[in-house]
């Protein structure tokens, strides 16, 4: 019997050489989206796991800084009026706001009845912050002095701004090295060392009037003002998340 001669096709000579190659780069491509998505599903897992400890901290802080004001409040109301003082809650400021009980105009010696409110203020504030509640909360307490943006008729406003800045500068330091010596506090002073700090902050933060004006006598004050772990801890979740 005659064997007939079987024979492979071959490719059609006009068909495109290039679909020979279509299978393989179909398949990179599907590997590649693949890749993409996952990439993708880790960075919203790691955006989402970020959220959620900030949410935590920020509870966290709320909670901190609603019982601390009520801790001032209960501690200080009374004595508030006669200071000319008053708690602000949303940053837990303690604003001493009468510049004739402070300090004489362009001077940084303290007056002696601010000296008397500062004894008599400090020793009970710092036994709040000390206090086991708050104490490993803290990380920092700053003794803040503002000024107006005034000075003599002759001098340009940048030059008033540096003239104040140099004031401001010189209170807190006085404030600061008054309240370090305080008998009272003597035992919390390393802590205090530590997390106390002076802030002369010229006319940056003016108090306004209605008008949206500065309002120069109210703008002359000296703030004591915490800051708690939480804005440190939120900072460097977002600097890990970068």
């Amino acid at each position: 019997m005659a064997l007939r001669r079987l024979s492979v096709a071959e490719p059609d000579s006009d068909s495109n050489p290039q679909e020979t190659h279509w299978i393989p780069l179909s398949d990179l491509m599907t590997g590649l989206m693949v890749i993409f998505l996952l990439i993708a599903v880790m960075y919203m897992m790691k955006v989402e796991a970020d959220a959620d400890r900030i949410k935590t901290v920020a509870i966290a802080y709320s909670e901190i800084r609603d019982a601390l004001y009520e801790d001032l409040n209960a501690e200080f109301q009374s004595n508030l009026g006669a200071w000319k003082a008053q708690i602000i809650k949303s940053d837990l400021t303690i604003r001493f706001n009468e510049p004739e009980i402070l300090f004489a105009t362009g001077s940084s010696e303290l007056k002696p009845e601010f000296k008397q409110i500062l004894s008599d203020f400090f020793p009970r504030y710092v036994r709040i912050l000390t206090s086991p509640k708050y104490r490993d909360a803290i990380s920092e307490i700053r003794i803040e002095g503002h000024t107006s943006s005034d000075w003599t008729l002759q001098t340009s406003p940048e030059d008033a701004y540096f003239h104040n800045m140099e004031l401001s500068q010189a209170r807190t330091r006085t404030t600061l090295d008054y309240l370090l010596k305080i008998p009272a506090v003597a035992a919390d002073r390393p802590w205090l060392i530590r997390y106390l700090t002076a802030n002369g902050l010229s006319s940056s933060r003016p108090i306004l009037d209605a008008d949206h004006i500065e309002d120069p006598q109210r703008s002359r004050r000296v703030e004591f003002r915490v800051r708690t772990d939480a804005e440190v801890r939120i900072a460097k979740i977002l600097e890990i998340s970068r």
